[in-house]
Formats: structure tokens, C-alpha cells, sequence
């Protein structure tokens, strides 16, 4: 059986209305219009709908039994075809999952819950560390947003520059280099490469070597922390970004020293899924990510 809605609505504005003109004006169409799709409805029903009394129309019983479901569905029909845009903040109630590296869950993620909370005090946020390895997390709806330097290249996914973050070297307070850092210096120390993939070699070192310099590596690690906690108990230097680098130096006692060489800032992005492009709440998260971001990068 295939079903016209457009019944359901010209059935709802009949039993609304009790008469074929009402329903036309309500509808903007013609009576004849209007008259076509009722002999339509009775076709589809079994039943009269409408009948007859004077000069009046009169409801069936089946009419008056179904009328409240009609208007409901017709209703519920208008709620799914034109969804409310408008959020209630206060009202939303809603898991939100995002995927960074640790410096930014050190640093831009306590500002952006605490803008949540204050905003949205039912929304519930879920941080989850970077894989080794790409996933489909971000495709099949598992992470709604992730944070980081990576673009994804597909069509289906979107990515919105947050800014950017600078680049240091971060040593330990007594640190031979604490008082200067030169090219050559930087070169001659021990270095902790960060790489979620385990790479020991990084973009710096291709401007490196233009220079006629080689740095060593003793370690990778995938995590900033963990390079930083190799740092405070060594010589080893560690190259990351400042901004959101800033809560770890704090917390071990680190310096941050400028790179010395030219080296371009890394870019930090915002990922997701197109078929969160119109959903309001998904924007309205990302817009809190935004703001966080300059928050971070104002200080």
C-alpha cells in the first residue's frame, strides 16, 4: 500500500475545520482541490468522513475516533520534515565525544568543560587520546570531533582551521641550554621525538640538515607527557608546541625556550563527519572548541 501524507494533512484540516471551504482556506487550495483529495481519503478509509446535515458537515464516528491520532501525526510529521534549530542550552542533554593528543587535553579541554558546564550544564564531554593508527571512529559517528594537526582528505569529512601554535624547546630548569639556546646547541643534545606512530625523525630535521646539522634521537613516544617526563630527568631537549604545551612544562618543572631556527608554526584543526554539518548541538560544540582555542592562545 502506498501512502500519500498529504491525506493525513487534508484529513486533519477537515476534522479541524468540519467543512471542505474551511479546509481549503486553511490549506490555501481550491474547494475543488480539497473536495478531489476527500473522495480520495474515502477511497483509502471505507468511510464517509464527512457527511451531510443541512446545511453543515457532520464527522463520522471514525472520523472523531481517529482525529486526535490525525492531528498528531500530522504534527509529528511537521516536527521530523522542519526540525527545531533553536537550542535550549539549558535543557540539552547530550554526550559529545573528542579525540586530541594529551597537551591539548591538559590544556584546551579543562577551559572548553568549563564553558560547557557553565552553558550547558546536561551535556556530558568524553576525551579520548589519539590512536597509533588512523581509525573509522570519526566516519561511523564514535568521536564527534577530533582536535589536532591532521586534515582528513576525504570529501565526507570536514575541517575547520582553529589557528596555530608555535613551536619551543621545552628542557629542564638546570638544562646546560637554560641560559641560551643556539642551533648548534639544539643539534648537539639529546632529543625526544613525539610521534603517536613511533617515528624517530620529524619535519625539523630536514631544516636540520639544509643546515648541515644532525640531531640524536634517544627516544619516541606518543604522548607529550611522556617526552616531557623523559626531559625533567635528563639533558634531553623536547621540541612541541607552546601554547598548549604551557600546563606540562608547569607541572614538571620544565623551561620553554625559543626554537632556534625558522620553523613554521604547527596548524591546529578541527575534524568532523558532513553528517554533522546542520545538527545545531554539533555546531554549537564546535563553536565552544573555538572559543576555548582563543582563550588558550590569548593568554
Amino acid at each position: 500500500m502506498q501512502l500519500d501524507l498529504n491525506l493525513l494533512t487534508v484529513l486533519d484540516a477537515l476534522l479541524e475545520e468540519g467543512s471542505v471551504m474551511g479546509a481549503a482556506e486553511r490549506l490555501h487550495l481550491s474547494s475543488p482541490a480539497v473536495s478531489r483529495t476527500l473522495g480520495r481519503i474515502r477511497a483509502v478509509t471505507g468511510d464517509d468522513i464527512l457527511v451531510r446535515t443541512g446545511h453543515s458537515m457532520t464527522p463520522t464516528p471514525y472520523a472523531l475516533s481517529v482525529r486526535e491520532d490525525v492531528h498528531r501525526l500530522v504534527r509529528q510529521a511537521r516536527e521530523v520534515l522542519s526540525p527545531i534549530r533553536e537550542l535550549d542550552l539549558a535543557a540539552m542533554e547530550r554526550t559529545f565525544t573528542v579525540q586530541c593528543h594529551d597537551a591539548m587535553a591538559s590544556s584546551l579541554v579543562p577551559v572548553l568543560v568549563g564553558r560547557i558546564q557553565q552553558l550547558a550544564p546536561g551535556v556530558q564531554l568524553r576525551v579520548l587520546a589519539e590512536n597509533t593508527v588512523d581509525t573509522d571512529d570519526l566516519r561511523h559517528g564514535r568521536v564527534d570531533l577530533e582536535l589536532g594537526g591532521g586534515r582528513p582528505g576525504l570529501s565526507e569529512f570536514r575541517s575547520e582551521p582553529l589557528g596555530e601554535d608555535r613551536l619551543v624547546v621545552a628542557m629542564r630548569a638546570d638544562h646546560p641550554c637554560a641560559t641560551g639556546l643556539d642551533l648548534a646547541s639544539y643539534a648537539a643534545h639529546p632529543h625526544v621525538v613525539i610521534s603517536r606512530r613511533g617515528r624517530l625523525t620529524a619535519p625539523i630535521d630536514d631544516v636540520l640538515a639544509a643546515e648541515g646539522l644532525r640531531r640524536r634521537v634517544v627516544a619516541a613516544v606518543a604522548t607529550v607527557s611522556g617526552a616531557l617526563q623523559i626531559a625533567a630527568r635528563s639533558d634531553a631537549l623536547v621540541t612541541c608546541t607552546a601554547d598548549f604545551g604551557r600546563p606540562l612544562f608547569e607541572a614538571f618543572g620544565l623551561l620553554a625556550r625559543p626554537l632556534p631556527i625558522e620553523f613554521p608554526s604547527a596548524k591546529i584543526s578541527c575534524n568532523w563527519h558532513q553528517r554533522y554539518d546542520s545538527d545545531p548541538a554539533h555546531a554549537w560544540l564546535r563553536e565552544q572548541v573555538r572559543a576555548s582555542f582563543e582563550e588558550i592562545t590569548a593568554g
